[in-house]
């Protein structure tokens, strides 16, 4: 740290030293702060899932409330919110680095209510559908909350132990995509009389909580600083789009399908009520999470990739032979299926990309020099390219939720979306194959054993 950015880092809030690869130093104080910085980050990433995919059950109540949106209107309203979101994601991870992560945590807890009051205002004065539009889209700003808390976890933890708090941050994010939609049908349906404008003010008593407990309980740390060379390599590195790519495919369908699913029932299966069900499709998937990992970790991330897509086609056939049918059983078990491949598919992806940056560090590393760099150059790049698969993965939610739309404005069913997806997954599996499984691949040095 230079003289002048010592002012700018002192106070109570900043902490000046921080080293949690030191065991003395994490034994007698590092574990305990980190964990309390941990229990509050999920707590505000798990407000911004939950107001990120708001809109997917606020428009199953629409009609009922006398707007008469338009079934493709109604599908632009919760797609908005994943376009704005990805967009979101790379600025909230810069943001840590240069604000602090208590500081940026506050911020963008207070965020928050912005879509919480666009979406009572919206209802509450039945406004045009442009103004819809734009409340729905400000919701956004819940997606960017999961960049953000995972750098600044990221900076608290030990490599020996930041991939269990990352995983507990992923997943008690994850899950506000199916506690909001959970929730908000039922706190809607309890109060009769008050109307849709409930679905805001629900939310902003917690997010207020949030922002006063991330000033009280977290904390800056003056060693947390961006890694612009690190993010430099991470970009001109072909494995960071590749990977890109699988992520759209992974957590492009989780989101993407949570955001959707409601509304798809609604329309494909009109004597269903959506709301009772498609919930769990978001609950299973974040759960699934953790396996990919763990499954990845056993016998390699590229294989559990791999033959996951293989899964995740299969059942998108079984989506559309359930719609067909008009099973409403067979549909909704193989949306659960997808879910959950697509959940796993999260886990093992992210696990892959430490695995290939350190492999291709230490293959790039002349003979001799040091092994213990190439891993600290391969960690930095990876940590770089996790960001970016982050935000580009998170458009495939957009382009998930878009695609439906148009084929059930086109056709009345959502078909020929599912065959486009079984196509992309096709695609998927062929590129992780090439890239990651074909012979000359894991023949090569360092690759073999990196456990890709």
């Amino acid at each position: 740290m230079t003289t002048t950015e010592a002012p700018l880092r002192a106070g109570r809030t900043w902490i000046q030293q921080w080293d949690p690869e030191d065991e003395g130093f994490w034994a007698a104080t590092g574990r305990r702060i980190a964990n309390r910085n941990l229990i509050f980050s999920i707590f505000s990433e798990h407000l911004g899932f939950s107001l990120w995919g708001i809109w997917s059950v606020v428009v199953l109540s629409l009609p009922a409330a006398g707007f008469a949106f338009t079934v493709d209107q109604k599908f632009w309203l919760v797609a908005l919110p994943n376009l704005v979101g990805a967009a979101l994601r790379l600025p909230y991870t810069f943001a840590v680095p240069r604000f602090g992560g208590r500081n940026w945590a506050i911020f963008s807890s207070v965020m928050l209510l912005v879509p919480c009051a666009l979406l009572t205002v919206a209802v509450g004065t039945h406004a045009s559908f442009g103004f819809f539009l734009f409340a729905a889209a400000t919701a956004g700003v819940g997606g960017g909350n999961f960049a953000s808390s995972m750098t600044n976890i990221s900076f608290f933890y030990p490599e020996s132990r930041k991939g269990f708090a990352l995983g507990l941050n992923a997943a008690g994010g994850n899950l506000g995509a199916a506690v909001v939609q959970l929730v908000i049908p039922l706190v809607i349906s309890a109060t009769t009389g008050v109307g849709l404008a409930v679905a805001g003010l629900f939310y902003m008593p917690f997010v207020i909580a949030a922002a006063i407990c991330s000033a009280l309980y977290q904390d800056n740390l003056a060693t947390a600083k961006s890694d612009f060379p690190a993010q430099a390599a991470a970009v001109k590195r072909s494995q960071t789009w590749v990977m890109s790519f699988l992520y759209i495919g992974t957590f492009g369908s989780f989101i993407g399908f949570s955001a959707a699913l409601p509304l798809l029932i609604q329309t494909q299966f009109p004597t269903v009520h959506g709301t009772y069900f498609a919930w769990l499709g978001a609950l299973v998937g974040s759960l699934a999470r953790p396996t990919g990992g763990w499954l990845a970790d056993k016998v390699g991330g590229s294989r559990v990739t791999l033959w996951n897509f293989v899964l995740m086609g299969v059942a998108a056939a079984v989506v559309v032979a359930g719609e067909r049918s008009g099973s409403f059983g067979l549909f909704f078990g193989a949306f659960l299926v997808l879910f959950v491949t697509a959940g796993v598919g999260n886990g093992s992806t992210y696990r892959m990309i430490p695995a290939i940056f350190v492999a291709q560090a230490k293959r790039e590393t002349a003979e001799g020099a040091d092994a213990a760099e190439a891993v600290r150059k391969g960690k930095r790049e990876a940590a770089a390219a996790i960001g970016i698969v982050s935000a580009i993965g998170a458009f495939g939610g957009f382009f998930v939720t878009r695609i439906i739309a148009s084929s059930v404005a086109a056709t009345k069913a959502a078909d020929n979306a599912f065959y486009g997806f079984i196509v992309f997954y096709v695609l998927c599996f062929a590129i992780t194959w090439w890239f990651y499984l074909r012979r000359s691949f894991a023949s090569a040095p360092s690759l073999a054993t990196a456990n890709v």
